[in-house]
Protein backbone atom coordinates (compact mmCIF):
# COMPACT_ATOMS: atom_id res chain seq x y z
CA UNK A 1 0.00 0.00 0.00
CA UNK A 2 1.77 3.55 -1.05
CA UNK A 3 1.75 5.69 1.50
CA UNK A 4 2.59 9.75 1.18
CA UNK A 5 3.66 12.48 3.81
CA UNK A 6 0.67 13.89 5.07
CA UNK A 7 2.38 17.49 6.26
CA UNK A 8 3.65 17.95 2.91
CA UNK A 9 0.54 16.71 0.59
CA UNK A 10 -2.22 18.46 2.71
CA UNK A 11 -4.73 21.25 1.32
CA UNK A 12 -7.17 23.06 3.48
CA UNK A 13 -10.28 24.46 2.90
CA UNK A 14 -13.46 25.86 4.48
CA UNK A 15 -16.65 24.61 4.04
CA UNK A 16 -19.74 26.44 5.10
CA UNK A 17 -23.53 24.72 6.24
CA UNK A 18 -25.51 27.24 7.63
CA UNK A 19 -23.62 29.67 10.16
CA UNK A 20 -21.03 26.65 10.73
CA UNK A 21 -17.64 26.87 9.37
CA UNK A 22 -16.02 23.18 9.00
CA UNK A 23 -12.33 23.22 8.74
CA UNK A 24 -11.59 20.46 6.01
CA UNK A 25 -8.36 18.95 4.98
CA UNK A 26 -7.45 17.23 1.34
CA UNK A 27 -4.78 15.13 0.89
CA UNK A 28 -3.72 13.25 -2.60
CA UNK A 29 -4.95 13.15 -5.95
CA UNK A 30 -8.16 15.26 -6.47
CA UNK A 31 -9.33 13.94 -9.26
CA UNK A 32 -9.27 10.47 -7.72
CA UNK A 33 -12.61 8.25 -5.80
CA UNK A 34 -13.07 10.80 -2.46
CA UNK A 35 -12.61 8.57 0.92
CA UNK A 36 -14.23 10.88 3.48
CA UNK A 37 -13.17 10.51 7.05
CA UNK A 38 -15.50 11.09 10.38
CA UNK A 39 -13.47 11.57 13.76
CA UNK A 40 -15.91 10.84 17.14
CA UNK A 41 -15.62 12.95 20.56
CA UNK A 42 -13.18 13.93 21.54
CA UNK A 43 -11.25 13.98 19.11
CA UNK A 44 -10.18 15.86 14.99
CA UNK A 45 -9.11 15.44 12.17
CA UNK A 46 -5.68 14.04 13.80
CA UNK A 47 -7.58 11.19 14.63
CA UNK A 48 -7.00 9.60 10.98
CA UNK A 49 -2.77 10.63 11.29
CA UNK A 50 -2.03 7.34 10.69
CA UNK A 51 -4.79 6.30 8.06
CA UNK A 52 -4.00 9.03 5.65
CA UNK A 53 -0.82 7.75 4.31
CA UNK A 54 -2.12 4.64 4.08
CA UNK A 55 -5.01 5.83 1.46
CA UNK A 56 -3.97 8.97 0.38
CA UNK A 57 -1.63 7.41 -2.35
CA UNK A 58 -4.34 5.95 -4.05
CA UNK A 59 -7.38 8.17 -3.19
CA UNK A 60 -8.36 11.76 -2.85
CA UNK A 61 -8.63 11.73 0.63
CA UNK A 62 -10.88 14.29 3.05
CA UNK A 63 -11.22 14.75 6.63
CA UNK A 64 -12.50 17.25 8.64
CA UNK A 65 -13.28 18.78 12.09
CA UNK A 66 -17.05 18.74 12.89
CA UNK A 67 -18.82 21.18 14.85
CA UNK A 68 -17.36 21.95 17.55
CA UNK A 69 -14.15 20.78 17.50
CA UNK A 70 -10.31 21.61 16.25
CA UNK A 71 -10.47 24.57 13.70
CA UNK A 72 -14.58 24.62 13.03
CA UNK A 73 -17.11 26.95 14.75
CA UNK A 74 -17.90 26.12 18.43
CA UNK A 75 -21.35 26.16 19.79
CA UNK A 76 -22.71 25.87 23.26
CA UNK A 77 -26.34 25.49 22.17
CA UNK A 78 -27.05 21.72 22.56
CA UNK A 79 -29.64 21.35 19.93
CA UNK A 80 -26.85 22.36 17.77
CA UNK A 81 -25.22 18.88 18.09
CA UNK A 82 -28.34 17.11 17.16
CA UNK A 83 -27.61 14.03 14.68
CA UNK A 84 -29.70 15.94 11.71
CA UNK A 85 -27.40 19.25 12.04
CA UNK A 86 -24.33 16.91 12.13
CA UNK A 87 -25.47 15.27 8.85
CA UNK A 88 -26.13 17.68 7.09
CA UNK A 89 -22.46 19.40 8.30
CA UNK A 90 -21.65 15.38 6.19
CA UNK A 91 -23.83 16.25 3.34
CA UNK A 92 -22.18 19.57 2.98
CA UNK A 93 -18.37 18.57 3.13
CA UNK A 94 -18.92 15.82 0.57
CA UNK A 95 -21.05 17.73 -2.09
CA UNK A 96 -17.91 20.73 -1.85
CA UNK A 97 -14.90 18.05 -2.12
CA UNK A 98 -16.64 16.13 -4.48
CA UNK A 99 -19.72 17.36 -6.56
CA UNK A 100 -20.03 14.86 -9.60
CA UNK A 101 -19.37 12.17 -7.44
CA UNK A 102 -20.76 9.60 -4.58
CA UNK A 103 -17.73 9.38 -1.57
CA UNK A 104 -16.71 6.36 0.52
CA UNK A 105 -16.62 6.70 3.89
CA UNK A 106 -14.63 5.27 6.71
CA UNK A 107 -15.90 6.65 10.34
CA UNK A 108 -15.24 6.31 13.91
CA UNK A 109 -17.05 6.60 17.68
CA UNK A 110 -19.82 9.68 17.27
CA UNK A 111 -18.75 10.25 13.34
CA UNK A 112 -19.49 6.94 12.43
CA UNK A 113 -23.24 7.38 14.36
CA UNK A 114 -23.61 10.86 12.53
CA UNK A 115 -23.03 8.91 9.02
CA UNK A 116 -24.92 6.03 9.59
CA UNK A 117 -27.73 9.14 10.33
CA UNK A 118 -26.95 10.33 6.95
CA UNK A 119 -26.65 7.21 4.93
CA UNK A 120 -30.08 6.69 6.18
CA UNK A 121 -31.60 9.97 4.45
CA UNK A 122 -33.20 8.80 0.59
CA UNK A 123 -30.13 11.37 -1.15
CA UNK A 124 -27.37 9.00 0.46
CA UNK A 125 -28.06 6.47 -1.96
CA UNK A 126 -26.71 8.76 -5.05
CA UNK A 127 -23.76 10.83 -2.85
CA UNK A 128 -22.49 7.90 -0.51
CA UNK A 129 -21.06 4.58 -2.48
CA UNK A 130 -19.83 3.09 0.71
CA UNK A 131 -19.72 3.34 4.56
CA UNK A 132 -17.19 1.46 6.62
CA UNK A 133 -18.38 2.44 10.49
CA UNK A 134 -15.93 1.60 13.32
CA UNK A 135 -17.00 1.57 16.94
CA UNK A 136 -20.20 3.76 16.45
CA UNK A 137 -23.46 2.06 16.03
CA UNK A 138 -27.00 3.97 15.16
CA UNK A 139 -28.42 4.75 17.97
CA UNK A 140 -32.26 4.38 16.54
CA UNK A 141 -30.93 0.28 15.78
CA UNK A 142 -29.13 0.03 19.05
CA UNK A 143 -32.73 1.75 20.77
CA UNK A 144 -34.41 -0.72 19.24
CA UNK A 145 -31.91 -3.36 19.64
CA UNK A 146 -32.54 -2.90 23.61
CA UNK A 147 -36.09 -3.02 23.24
CA UNK A 148 -36.31 -6.70 20.85
CA UNK A 149 -34.40 -8.52 23.78
CA UNK A 150 -36.10 -6.88 26.55
CA UNK A 151 -39.69 -7.84 25.27
CA UNK A 152 -38.56 -10.92 24.57
CA UNK A 153 -36.81 -11.70 28.32
CA UNK A 154 -34.42 -14.65 28.66
CA UNK A 155 -31.15 -14.92 30.29
CA UNK A 156 -29.06 -13.92 27.62
CA UNK A 157 -31.49 -10.89 26.41
CA UNK A 158 -31.35 -9.21 29.55
CA UNK A 159 -27.71 -9.70 30.33
CA UNK A 160 -26.78 -7.86 26.35
CA UNK A 161 -28.68 -4.46 27.46
CA UNK A 162 -27.57 -5.03 30.91
CA UNK A 163 -23.92 -5.20 29.74
CA UNK A 164 -24.15 -2.24 26.96
CA UNK A 165 -26.23 0.08 29.94
CA UNK A 166 -22.57 -0.81 32.36
CA UNK A 167 -20.34 0.35 29.14
CA UNK A 168 -22.14 3.06 28.54
CA UNK A 169 -22.30 4.15 31.78
CA UNK A 170 -20.29 7.14 31.50
CA UNK A 171 -22.78 8.98 29.40
CA UNK A 172 -24.29 9.55 32.64
CA UNK A 173 -21.44 11.96 33.05
CA UNK A 174 -21.33 13.32 29.66
CA UNK A 175 -24.98 14.69 29.79
CA UNK A 176 -25.68 15.69 33.22
CA UNK A 177 -24.46 19.42 33.36
CA UNK A 178 -22.09 19.79 36.08
CA UNK A 179 -21.37 16.26 36.48
CA UNK A 180 -19.76 16.32 32.87
CA UNK A 181 -17.16 18.51 35.07
CA UNK A 182 -15.33 15.59 36.23
CA UNK A 183 -13.98 15.19 31.88
CA UNK A 184 -11.62 18.40 32.80
CA UNK A 185 -9.74 15.91 35.50
CA UNK A 186 -8.76 13.49 32.24
CA UNK A 187 -8.99 16.04 29.46
CA UNK A 188 -4.94 16.41 29.81
CA UNK A 189 -3.17 15.40 26.99
CA UNK A 190 -0.84 13.24 28.74
CA UNK A 191 -3.58 11.46 31.35
CA UNK A 192 -5.90 10.94 27.97
CA UNK A 193 -2.88 9.68 25.83
CA UNK A 194 -2.27 6.67 28.66
CA UNK A 195 -6.12 5.89 29.01
CA UNK A 196 -6.21 5.51 25.49
CA UNK A 197 -2.77 3.47 25.59
CA UNK A 198 -4.36 0.92 28.60
CA UNK A 199 -7.84 0.60 26.57
CA UNK A 200 -6.24 -0.31 23.11
CA UNK A 201 -3.10 -1.72 24.03
CA UNK A 202 -0.77 0.50 21.94
CA UNK A 203 1.96 2.82 22.73
CA UNK A 204 1.29 6.30 24.05
CA UNK A 205 2.98 7.74 20.77
CA UNK A 206 0.95 6.17 18.45
CA UNK A 207 -2.25 8.16 19.84
CA UNK A 208 -2.56 11.88 18.27
CA UNK A 209 -4.29 14.68 19.55
CA UNK A 210 -5.39 18.11 18.19
CA UNK A 211 -3.61 21.57 19.86
CA UNK A 212 -7.54 21.75 21.15
CA UNK A 213 -8.10 18.59 22.69
CA UNK A 214 -8.86 20.02 26.65
CA UNK A 215 -11.52 22.34 24.67
CA UNK A 216 -13.17 19.53 22.29
CA UNK A 217 -13.33 17.28 25.40
CA UNK A 218 -15.42 19.49 27.14
CA UNK A 219 -17.51 21.46 24.19
CA UNK A 220 -17.88 17.93 22.33
CA UNK A 221 -19.93 16.59 25.13
CA UNK A 222 -23.09 18.15 24.26
CA UNK A 223 -23.56 15.97 21.91
CA UNK A 224 -24.63 12.70 24.52
CA UNK A 225 -27.02 15.38 25.72
CA UNK A 226 -28.36 16.17 22.12
CA UNK A 227 -29.15 12.48 20.97
CA UNK A 228 -28.92 9.90 23.80
CA UNK A 229 -31.97 9.98 25.53
CA UNK A 230 -34.27 11.30 22.14
CA UNK A 231 -32.87 8.06 20.42
CA UNK A 232 -33.02 5.81 22.93
CA UNK A 233 -36.42 6.03 24.44
CA UNK A 234 -37.74 6.60 21.00
CA UNK A 235 -36.12 4.94 18.12
CA UNK A 236 -37.08 5.42 14.57
CA UNK A 237 -37.13 3.00 11.73
CA UNK A 238 -34.22 3.97 9.30
CA UNK A 239 -32.71 1.90 6.76
CA UNK A 240 -30.14 2.49 4.37
CA UNK A 241 -29.07 1.34 0.89
CA UNK A 242 -26.03 2.00 1.00
CA UNK A 243 -23.08 -0.88 1.89
CA UNK A 244 -22.29 -0.59 5.07
CA UNK A 245 -19.50 -2.22 6.68
CA UNK A 246 -19.15 -2.74 10.16
CA UNK A 247 -15.40 -2.74 12.11
CA UNK A 248 -16.75 -4.08 15.09
CA UNK A 249 -14.30 -3.87 18.16
CA UNK A 250 -14.63 -6.77 20.54
CA UNK A 251 -13.17 -5.28 23.56
CA UNK A 252 -14.85 -1.53 22.84
CA UNK A 253 -15.87 -0.06 26.72
CA UNK A 254 -18.29 2.00 24.76
CA UNK A 255 -20.51 -0.15 22.35
CA UNK A 256 -20.83 -3.71 23.30
CA UNK A 257 -20.26 -6.07 19.73
CA UNK A 258 -23.87 -7.64 20.41
CA UNK A 259 -25.75 -4.54 19.67
CA UNK A 260 -24.88 -4.87 16.72
CA UNK A 261 -26.42 -8.12 15.88
CA UNK A 262 -29.41 -6.99 14.41
CA UNK A 263 -28.18 -4.86 11.62
CA UNK A 264 -29.05 -6.73 8.89
CA UNK A 265 -32.85 -5.75 9.21
CA UNK A 266 -31.71 -1.83 8.31
CA UNK A 267 -28.79 -2.79 5.79
CA UNK A 268 -29.35 -4.16 2.47
CA UNK A 269 -26.06 -5.22 2.01
CA UNK A 270 -23.90 -5.62 5.27
CA UNK A 271 -20.17 -6.68 6.28
CA UNK A 272 -19.44 -7.13 9.52
CA UNK A 273 -15.91 -8.07 11.02
CA UNK A 274 -14.81 -8.75 14.25
CA UNK A 275 -11.58 -7.29 15.67
CA UNK A 276 -10.01 -8.30 18.94
CA UNK A 277 -9.82 -4.97 19.29
CA UNK A 278 -10.28 -1.79 21.92
CA UNK A 279 -12.51 1.26 21.12
CA UNK A 280 -9.56 3.62 19.63
CA UNK A 281 -8.71 1.65 16.26
CA UNK A 282 -7.70 4.84 14.23
CA UNK A 283 -4.23 4.54 16.65
CA UNK A 284 -4.23 0.91 17.07
CA UNK A 285 -5.01 -0.66 13.95
CA UNK A 286 -4.88 1.74 10.96
CA UNK A 287 -3.60 -0.50 8.78
CA UNK A 288 -6.37 -2.96 8.66
CA UNK A 289 -8.60 -0.20 8.73
CA UNK A 290 -7.28 1.33 5.91
CA UNK A 291 -7.44 -2.57 4.10
CA UNK A 292 -10.72 -3.10 5.14
CA UNK A 293 -12.05 0.31 3.77
CA UNK A 294 -10.13 -0.51 0.16
CA UNK A 295 -11.43 -4.15 0.14
CA UNK A 296 -15.04 -2.53 0.31
CA UNK A 297 -14.74 0.13 -2.08
CA UNK A 298 -13.30 -2.56 -4.76
CA UNK A 299 -15.64 -4.50 -4.09
CA UNK A 300 -18.28 -2.50 -4.33
CA UNK A 301 -16.67 -1.11 -8.01
CA UNK A 302 -17.07 -4.15 -9.04
CA UNK A 303 -13.61 -5.69 -8.19
CA UNK A 304 -13.04 -9.44 -7.06
CA UNK A 305 -14.59 -9.69 -3.53
CA UNK A 306 -11.19 -10.84 -1.12
CA UNK A 307 -11.43 -13.75 1.03
CA UNK A 308 -11.89 -11.77 4.54
CA UNK A 309 -14.79 -9.39 2.83
CA UNK A 310 -16.62 -12.73 1.49
CA UNK A 311 -15.94 -14.10 5.03
CA UNK A 312 -17.33 -10.86 6.85
CA UNK A 313 -20.27 -10.76 4.30
CA UNK A 314 -23.81 -11.39 6.51
CA UNK A 315 -26.66 -13.03 5.21
CA UNK A 316 -26.88 -16.42 3.60
CA UNK A 317 -26.07 -19.38 4.14
CA UNK A 318 -22.09 -20.58 5.00
CA UNK A 319 -20.22 -24.11 5.73
CA UNK A 320 -18.36 -23.00 9.00
CA UNK A 321 -14.70 -22.46 7.53
CA UNK A 322 -16.08 -21.43 4.27
CA UNK A 323 -13.79 -18.45 3.09
CA UNK A 324 -10.95 -19.89 5.78
CA UNK A 325 -7.30 -19.90 5.20
CA UNK A 326 -5.73 -23.25 6.95
CA UNK A 327 -1.90 -23.77 6.47
CA UNK A 328 -1.19 -27.27 7.46
CA UNK A 329 2.12 -28.77 7.79
CA UNK A 330 2.97 -32.37 7.82
CA UNK A 331 -0.13 -32.61 5.57
CA UNK A 332 0.99 -35.62 3.85
CA UNK A 333 -0.20 -38.40 5.95
CA UNK A 334 -1.92 -39.31 9.17
CA UNK A 335 -3.54 -36.73 11.59
CA UNK A 336 -2.01 -33.84 9.11
CA UNK A 337 -4.26 -35.33 5.98
CA UNK A 338 -7.07 -36.03 7.72
CA UNK A 339 -7.09 -32.66 9.25
CA UNK A 340 -6.70 -30.93 5.68
CA UNK A 341 -9.85 -33.11 4.38
CA UNK A 342 -12.06 -32.56 7.31
CA UNK A 343 -11.19 -28.41 7.50
CA UNK A 344 -11.62 -28.90 3.52
CA UNK A 345 -15.23 -30.36 4.02
CA UNK A 346 -16.08 -27.10 6.46
CA UNK A 347 -15.23 -24.63 3.14
CA UNK A 348 -12.18 -23.94 4.24
CA UNK A 349 -8.87 -23.30 1.61
CA UNK A 350 -6.16 -25.72 2.34
CA UNK A 351 -2.23 -24.88 1.91
CA UNK A 352 -0.90 -28.30 3.05
CA UNK A 353 2.83 -28.68 3.37
CA UNK A 354 5.59 -32.37 4.14
CA UNK A 355 8.62 -33.31 3.68
CA UNK A 356 7.32 -35.71 0.62
CA UNK A 357 5.75 -33.28 -1.88
CA UNK A 358 4.21 -36.02 -3.83
CA UNK A 359 2.48 -37.35 -0.43
CA UNK A 360 1.10 -33.44 0.10
CA UNK A 361 0.08 -33.35 -3.80
CA UNK A 362 -2.08 -36.83 -2.95
CA UNK A 363 -3.85 -34.90 -0.59
CA UNK A 364 -4.52 -32.48 -2.22
CA UNK A 365 -5.67 -34.15 -5.06
CA UNK A 366 -8.28 -35.77 -2.29
CA UNK A 367 -9.68 -32.55 -1.94
CA UNK A 368 -10.13 -31.31 -5.08
CA UNK A 369 -11.77 -34.59 -5.33
CA UNK A 370 -14.35 -33.57 -2.97
CA UNK A 371 -14.36 -30.18 -5.02
CA UNK A 372 -12.35 -28.44 -2.02
CA UNK A 373 -9.56 -26.47 -2.88
CA UNK A 374 -5.82 -27.10 -1.79
CA UNK A 375 -2.46 -26.53 -2.62
CA UNK A 376 -0.12 -28.86 -1.81
CA UNK A 377 4.29 -27.63 -0.88
CA UNK A 378 7.26 -29.40 -0.17
CA UNK A 379 9.07 -28.61 3.55
CA UNK A 380 11.44 -28.93 5.70
CA UNK A 381 9.92 -27.23 9.05
CA UNK A 382 13.28 -27.95 10.60
CA UNK A 383 14.52 -25.05 8.29
CA UNK A 384 13.83 -21.57 9.71
CA UNK A 385 15.17 -19.94 6.70
CA UNK A 386 12.97 -22.47 4.38
CA UNK A 387 10.22 -21.70 6.75
CA UNK A 388 10.26 -17.96 6.52
CA UNK A 389 10.52 -18.26 2.39
CA UNK A 390 7.31 -20.48 2.38
CA UNK A 391 5.66 -18.31 4.60
CA UNK A 392 6.22 -15.41 2.18
CA UNK A 393 5.46 -17.45 -0.99
CA UNK A 394 1.76 -18.19 1.11
CA UNK A 395 1.17 -14.73 1.70
CA UNK A 396 1.76 -13.75 -1.66
CA UNK A 397 -0.50 -16.02 -3.40
CA UNK A 398 -2.84 -16.99 -0.60
CA UNK A 399 -2.51 -14.38 1.95
CA UNK A 400 -2.46 -14.51 5.78
CA UNK A 401 -3.69 -17.69 7.24
CA UNK A 402 -6.62 -17.67 9.39
CA UNK A 403 -6.08 -21.09 11.51
CA UNK A 404 -2.37 -22.25 11.18
CA UNK A 405 -1.60 -26.42 12.16
CA UNK A 406 1.65 -27.30 13.43
CA UNK A 407 1.44 -30.96 12.65
CA UNK A 408 4.53 -32.25 11.43
CA UNK A 409 6.72 -34.62 13.76
CA UNK A 410 8.73 -37.44 13.78
CA UNK A 411 8.99 -40.30 16.28
CA UNK A 412 12.11 -41.54 18.00
CA UNK A 413 12.33 -44.31 20.73
CA UNK A 414 15.67 -45.55 22.81
CA UNK A 415 17.46 -45.37 26.20
CA UNK A 416 18.50 -41.54 26.47
CA UNK A 417 22.47 -43.18 26.52
CA UNK A 418 21.69 -45.20 23.29
CA UNK A 419 20.08 -41.65 21.53
CA UNK A 420 23.27 -39.72 20.19
CA UNK A 421 23.70 -36.05 20.41
CA UNK A 422 22.01 -36.09 16.57
CA UNK A 423 19.29 -38.07 16.70
CA UNK A 424 18.27 -36.20 20.15
CA UNK A 425 18.96 -32.76 18.17
CA UNK A 426 17.03 -33.97 15.19
CA UNK A 427 14.00 -34.84 17.26
CA UNK A 428 14.26 -31.11 18.66
CA UNK A 429 14.72 -29.63 15.36
CA UNK A 430 11.56 -30.91 13.60
CA UNK A 431 8.80 -31.47 16.44
CA UNK A 432 9.71 -28.47 18.72
CA UNK A 433 11.66 -26.39 15.85
CA UNK A 434 9.35 -27.14 13.58
CA UNK A 435 6.18 -25.64 15.70
CA UNK A 436 8.78 -22.74 16.54
CA UNK A 437 8.99 -22.06 13.02
CA UNK A 438 5.93 -22.53 11.90
CA UNK A 439 4.53 -20.05 14.46
CA UNK A 440 7.46 -17.26 14.11
CA UNK A 441 6.84 -17.49 10.34
CA UNK A 442 3.10 -17.65 10.09
CA UNK A 443 1.70 -16.18 13.59
CA UNK A 444 3.48 -13.05 13.69
CA UNK A 445 1.80 -12.29 10.54
CA UNK A 446 -1.36 -13.26 11.73
CA UNK A 447 -0.61 -10.76 14.91
CA UNK A 448 0.50 -7.75 12.77
CA UNK A 449 -2.81 -8.45 10.50
CA UNK A 450 -4.74 -7.72 13.47
CA UNK A 451 -8.10 -10.01 12.63
CA UNK A 452 -7.36 -12.73 15.67
CA UNK A 453 -7.15 -16.58 14.51
CA UNK A 454 -6.44 -19.72 15.51
CA UNK A 455 -3.49 -21.37 16.17
CA UNK A 456 -2.90 -25.59 16.40
CA UNK A 457 0.19 -27.17 17.91
CA UNK A 458 0.33 -30.76 18.19
CA UNK A 459 1.84 -32.03 21.27
CA UNK A 460 1.63 -35.55 22.12
CA UNK A 461 0.39 -37.51 25.47
CA UNK A 462 3.84 -38.34 25.90
CA UNK A 463 4.48 -34.00 26.90
CA UNK A 464 3.00 -34.86 30.75
CA UNK A 465 3.86 -39.11 30.62
CA UNK A 466 7.16 -39.54 31.73
CA UNK A 467 8.22 -42.80 30.54
CA UNK A 468 11.22 -44.89 30.11
CA UNK A 469 12.91 -45.08 26.16
CA UNK A 470 11.31 -41.68 24.92
CA UNK A 471 13.68 -39.08 25.96
CA UNK A 472 13.53 -37.22 23.33
CA UNK A 473 10.63 -37.60 21.74
CA UNK A 474 8.74 -37.04 25.51
CA UNK A 475 10.91 -33.66 26.07
CA UNK A 476 10.21 -32.42 22.44
CA UNK A 477 6.47 -33.09 22.81
CA UNK A 478 6.52 -31.18 26.23
CA UNK A 479 8.82 -28.40 25.34
CA UNK A 480 5.76 -27.81 23.05
CA UNK A 481 3.07 -27.76 25.16
CA UNK A 482 4.74 -25.16 27.39
CA UNK A 483 5.55 -23.37 24.28
CA UNK A 484 1.95 -23.10 23.43
CA UNK A 485 0.93 -22.40 27.08
CA UNK A 486 3.38 -19.27 26.91
CA UNK A 487 2.83 -18.22 23.36
CA UNK A 488 -1.15 -18.36 24.00
CA UNK A 489 -0.80 -16.02 26.78
CA UNK A 490 1.50 -13.22 24.86
CA UNK A 491 -1.05 -14.14 22.18
CA UNK A 492 -4.59 -13.70 24.36
CA UNK A 493 -4.46 -9.89 23.60
CA UNK A 494 -4.23 -10.00 19.89
CA UNK A 495 -7.36 -12.39 19.70
CA UNK A 496 -5.06 -15.92 18.19
CA UNK A 497 -6.35 -18.48 20.18
CA UNK A 498 -3.02 -21.26 20.35
CA UNK A 499 -4.57 -24.75 21.13
CA UNK A 500 -2.19 -27.64 22.12
CA UNK A 501 -3.54 -30.89 21.24
CA UNK A 502 -2.04 -33.92 22.68
CA UNK A 503 -3.01 -37.37 21.25
CA UNK A 504 -2.87 -40.50 22.94
CA UNK A 505 -2.35 -44.15 21.19
CA UNK A 506 -3.52 -42.90 18.15
CA UNK A 507 -2.46 -45.06 14.45
CA UNK A 508 -0.80 -43.21 11.69
CA UNK A 509 2.54 -44.13 10.11
CA UNK A 510 4.69 -42.18 12.20
CA UNK A 511 4.97 -45.59 14.39
CA UNK A 512 6.32 -47.71 11.60
CA UNK A 513 9.13 -45.13 10.56
CA UNK A 514 10.01 -44.16 14.34
CA UNK A 515 13.68 -44.26 15.11
CA UNK A 516 14.99 -47.03 17.63
CA UNK A 517 18.22 -45.90 18.97
CA UNK A 518 20.42 -48.43 20.32
CA UNK A 519 19.55 -51.76 18.16
CA UNK A 520 20.40 -53.13 14.61
CA UNK A 521 18.94 -52.24 11.74
CA UNK A 522 16.78 -55.57 12.32
CA UNK A 523 15.92 -55.14 15.18
CA UNK A 524 14.50 -51.79 14.56
CA UNK A 525 12.37 -53.20 11.77
CA UNK A 526 10.84 -55.94 14.20
CA UNK A 527 9.96 -53.05 16.68
CA UNK A 528 8.26 -50.79 14.31
CA UNK A 529 6.33 -53.86 12.96
CA UNK A 530 5.58 -54.58 16.36
CA UNK A 531 4.66 -51.60 17.75
CA UNK A 532 2.62 -50.71 14.49
CA UNK A 533 0.14 -54.06 14.99
CA UNK A 534 -0.36 -52.83 18.42
CA UNK A 535 -1.45 -49.36 17.69
CA UNK A 536 -3.72 -50.52 14.55
CA UNK A 537 -5.24 -53.25 17.03
CA UNK A 538 -6.44 -49.88 19.52
CA UNK A 539 -8.08 -48.36 16.70
CA UNK A 540 -7.87 -44.56 17.09
CA UNK A 541 -7.50 -43.71 13.79
CA UNK A 542 -6.34 -40.00 12.61
CA UNK A 543 -9.64 -38.96 11.59
CA UNK A 544 -10.89 -38.84 14.85
CA UNK A 545 -7.88 -36.79 16.20
CA UNK A 546 -8.73 -34.21 13.00
CA UNK A 547 -12.09 -33.80 14.06
CA UNK A 548 -10.68 -32.97 18.03
CA UNK A 549 -8.77 -30.33 16.33
CA UNK A 550 -11.71 -28.85 14.57
CA UNK A 551 -13.97 -28.92 17.80
CA UNK A 552 -11.44 -26.90 19.28
CA UNK A 553 -11.22 -24.63 17.08
CA UNK A 554 -15.16 -23.77 16.89
CA UNK A 555 -15.35 -23.92 20.69
CA UNK A 556 -12.12 -21.98 21.15
CA UNK A 557 -10.58 -25.26 23.92
CA UNK A 558 -6.53 -24.57 25.30
CA UNK A 559 -5.43 -28.31 25.75
CA UNK A 560 -6.76 -30.89 23.97
CA UNK A 561 -6.41 -34.36 24.81
CA UNK A 562 -7.52 -37.04 22.51
CA UNK A 563 -8.00 -40.47 23.15
CA UNK A 564 -9.54 -41.75 26.65
CA UNK A 565 -6.13 -42.66 27.98
CA UNK A 566 -4.49 -39.51 27.45
CA UNK A 567 -7.57 -37.70 29.02
CA UNK A 568 -6.97 -40.20 31.92
CA UNK A 569 -3.16 -39.27 31.94
CA UNK A 570 -3.38 -35.55 31.72
CA UNK A 571 -5.94 -35.41 34.93
CA UNK A 572 -3.86 -38.49 36.73
CA UNK A 573 -0.43 -35.97 36.04
CA UNK A 574 -1.94 -33.47 37.67
CA UNK A 575 -3.46 -34.55 41.09
CA UNK A 576 -1.08 -37.91 41.35
CA UNK A 577 2.38 -36.93 40.23
CA UNK A 578 4.31 -39.02 42.21
CA UNK A 579 2.49 -42.10 41.40
CA UNK A 580 3.06 -41.04 37.59
CA UNK A 581 6.85 -41.00 38.22
CA UNK A 582 6.72 -44.02 40.70
CA UNK A 583 5.41 -46.47 37.63
CA UNK A 584 7.25 -44.88 35.11
CA UNK A 585 10.70 -45.68 37.10
CA UNK A 586 9.24 -49.49 36.63
CA UNK A 587 8.03 -50.17 33.62
CA UNK A 588 9.85 -50.50 30.35
CA UNK A 589 8.08 -49.76 27.42
CA UNK A 590 10.33 -50.52 24.05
Amino acid sequence: MTTIDIDSAITERIVRNGGFELAVYEYGDPSAETVVLVHGWPDTHHLWDAVVPLLAGRFHVVAYDTRGHGQSTRTRRVADYRLEELAADFFAVIDAVSPDRPVHVLAHDWGSVQVWEAVCEQRAATRVASFTSVSGPNLDHLGKWVRARLFRPSPRNLWQPLTQALSSGYTVFSMTPGLNQIFRVVAREDRWQRIVSVMNDTPPSNITLGPTFRRDAIDGLLIYRANILPRMLAPRERRTEVPVQLIVAGRDVAVRPAGYDDERRWASRLWRRDVPAGHWMPFSHPELLATATTELIDTVNGGTVPRGLRRAETGGSKKPFEDQLVVITGGGSGIGRETALAFARRGAEIVLSDINLDAAKQTAELIAAEHGVAHAYRLDVADEAEVQAHATEVFAAHGVPDILINNAGIGQAGGFFDTSSAEFDRVLRINLGGVVNGCRAFGSAMAERGLGGNIVNLSSMAAYSPQQGFSAYSTSKSAVYMFSDCLRAELASRGISVHTVCPGIVHTNIVATTTFSGVSAEEEKRKQQQYDKLYRMRRYTPDKVAEQIVRAVERDRSIVPVTPEARLQLHFNRFAPAVVRFFAARVKLT
